[in-house]
């Protein structure tokens, strides 16, 4: 694994945000397309973790980090703006998501 500064840490800016879409991506098995309301902006993000998600409606309302200073990235024709944060475990993702509501936007230190 490489190691990196404080200095390089800060340069992400990580905030929690609020699912309010969530759909398959139609010819991507593992797709779904994501907006997600940043406080200030709403965000689209693409999630490779549709294998893993019975219903993708069962994602709306829920709060995740998001990577937000991530260039964007074309998939399948969609931009991504940044990337969800998820735990890895056993090769399927699992989405990290507060106990607490926190105000959409807030920044992860």
């Amino acid at each position: 694994m490489d190691t990196i500064t404080y200095d390089d840490f800060a340069k992400l800016d990580i905030r929690i945000g609020t699912i309010t879409v969530a759909e398959a991506v139609e010819g991507a098995d593992k797709l779904l397309r994501l907006e997600v309301d940043l406080g200030s902006e709403t965000r689209q993000l693409m999630a490779g973790i549709a294998e893993y998600v019975d219903d993708p409606a069962t994602l709306i309302g829920k709060q995740i980090p998001v990577l937000a200073n991530l260039a964007p990235r074309k998939l399948r024709g969609y931009e991504s703006q940044g990337m969800m944060l998820a735990a890895d475990e056993n090769d399927a993702p699992i989405l990290l998501h507060p106990e607490t509501k926190i105000a959409n936007g807030s920044k992860i230190r």
